[in-house]
């Protein structure tokens, strides 16, 4: 366990104090001649230096807060090299449907469902890609959860990169609805899994509007692959894709998305779970990889940031100080 500041020069800031400090002094001496002048009792010592042990808590507290703490420990991190999990987030154009213009879109609820699962498995590797009518990955199945977070927040956007246009009919880039799950199949074929990788489990979170899908084909090919799947879905029939705060006249909400992911639940042996539902989700996901050994994969750094709490500390005789102020 090792403790270091980040800002060292921050401590600086317990400087300023010297301001409101000089201030203090020169005022109580002004008091003490006054009420000798008067003939007035002096207070009680105790209340002439509570203000002042005050000001300079709050002072020294700042100034450590400046300095920005950090308590750093590592922890051993285990990892299972037999489990692996991809997931797959849909970035059509569908995926920017909200109730609102202001509300969470589809996108915005399916990254936030994805950093829960990442959470939830902790001694697995877990990549992300994206989806359109082409599956792209983005992060390969990795241990290391900060990559994951960042290439999640960095790289997963709508239409980034855009479906292959050439596949699209006149109808299809009218609506901007890109999504074929058929190409999921490329999962299989094109080695998004270790091959050390005897678990493997794919979730797809998506709000299941997607072109005619070859159910069988990619069936028979997450079969072969031993691959699993978890489908999660974000769909109202309430949402809409807005631009400058109005909503787009040719984007529909397709009734059938459900139907849709159902039937590739069924041809893959999978199952679908409505976003509400992400505990249940999260449930399934550990138990379709079961149990295995984990191996060392180095240390995990995990850091405690104190300003905060110094910040919240000071807080007190702050409070002490402004409610004093006028008696």
């Amino acid at each position: 366990m090792t403790f270091e500041f980040l800002t060292a020069s921050g401590g600086l800031l317990a400087l300023a104090a010297l301001i409101p400090l000089a201030t203090f002094f020169g005022i109580s001496r002004r008091a003490t001649r006054t009420r000798a002048t008067l003939g007035l009792a002096q207070p009680p010592k105790r209340e002439r230096l509570l203000p002042l042990v005050s000001l300079l808590v709050v002072a020294g507290l700042l100034g450590l807060a400046a300095m920005q703490p950090v308590l750093q420990r590592s922890k051993t991190h285990r990892v299972r090299p037999d489990a692996e999990v991809l997931l797959i987030v849909d970035i059509s154009r569908s995926m920017l449907a909200r109730r609102s213009s202001t509300a969470p879109s589809r996108l915005d609820r399916a990254k936030a469902a994805a950093t829960r699962l990442r959470t939830s498995l902790p001694d697995v590797r877990v990549g992300i890609a994206s989806l359109t009518n082409r599956v792209l990955p983005h992060l390969f199945p990795s241990a290391d959860e900060e990559v994951f977070r960042r290439t999640l927040q960095r790289a997963i956007r709508v239409e980034h990169p855009p479906p292959g246009s050439s596949f699209l009919t006149p109808q299809q880039r009218a609506i901007r609805n890109a999504t074929s799950f058929s190409s999921l199949a490329g999962v299989a074929s094109n080695h998004f899994f270790a091959p050390s990788a005897e678990h493997r489990l794919l979730v797809v979170l998506t709000d299941g509007e997607s072109t005619r899908v070859s159910e069988e084909h990619v069936g028979r090919s997450f079969r072969a692959a031993g691959i699993e799947t978890l489908f999660v879905h974000f769909w109202d029939e309430d949402e809409q894709v807005f631009t400058r705060g109005a909503p787009e006249p040719r984007y529909e909400p397709v009734p059938g998305a459900r139907s849709i992911l159902d039937g590739l639940a069924a041809a893959t042996q999978g199952s679908v779970f409505d976003e509400t539902s992400l505990g249940p989700a999260m449930q399934s996901a550990r138990a379709a990889l079961g149990s295995g050994p984990t191996v060392a994969r180095g240390d995990r750094p995990d850091r405690l940031a104190l300003a905060p709490y110094l910040a919240l500390v000071a807080a007190f005789p702050m409070a002490l100080l402004l409610w004093r102020r006028d008696r």
